[in-house]
């Protein structure tokens, strides 16, 4: 069996929050609406877009969250299209973590709120994609913290809950590895506080990017 390291991408791999946040933003301008504050955004990056809409828009109706959905989705790619957006970078070190902990003999995936297009623009962009075994999106799964895409990812990655560590940085990633029954390996520079992280299952925190490796021969 493969030892499976299964990177959530928003706020883990790559910083992406401003992009998120101003296609958010245009969204909710194109249906006359005010933006939820910045801070809002952030809290609900890793959800599949529905499960966002109806987070941030409690009193509308299911259709109304559908639509929104559809909106944003068009609002990003026309705006990462047009070249308004910033780069997504990776986070500082990645590169040297993904190295280590190939060395060490860790196999790669990436379980994502992201769609397939936008989560191999992201890859693509940095020349990462050919890392990854297994690649679990939005596209196809139910939304975090349903457990889904993590068996999805051990099948396609010869791996088994005791050889698998989700690595991310929302309660949803804690959440959906518990589930899993995989281990849960939270980071501190993303989008959800750490104390939050611990209080949803989190059995370690990675406080730097350089502390991956370390983490992950401990877990």
């Amino acid at each position: 069996m493969n030892r499976l390291a299964l990177f959530d991408c928003d706020g883990t791999l790559v910083d992406s929050q401003a992009n998120i946040c101003g296609a958010m933003e245009a969204t909710f301008a194109g249906a006359d609406l005010v933006a939820p504050s910045r801070e809002a955004i952030r809290r609900v990056v890793g959800l599949s877009l529905f499960e966002v809409m109806a987070t941030l828009l409690p009193d509308a109706d299911a259709p109304f969250h559908h639509r929104m959905a559809a909106d944003y989705k068009a609002a990003f790619f026309r705006l990462r299209t047009s070249g308004a957006f910033a780069d997504e970078p990776l986070f500082e070190g990645m590169i040297p973590a993904l190295d280590a902990l190939a060395e060490a003999g860790w196999v790669f995936g990436v379980a994502t709120g992201k769609s397939d297009r936008g989560l191999a623009h992201v890859l693509g962009h940095h020349g990462i994609a050919t890392r990854f075994v297994t690649l679990q999106t939005a596209d196809r799964h139910p939304s975090k913290p349903d457990p889904s895409m993590i068996m999805a990812a051990m099948a396609e990655a010869d791996a088994t809950p005791e050889t698998t560590v989700m690595i991310g940085d929302t309660s949803y990633d804690m959440m959906m590895a518990r589930a899993a029954g995989t281990a849960a390996l939270g980071v501190a520079w993303g989008y959800h506080p750490t104390d939050e992280l611990t209080a949803a299952g989190a059995h370690a925190i990675a406080a730097t990017v350089a502390d991956l490796p370390r983490h992950m021969e401990m877990l």
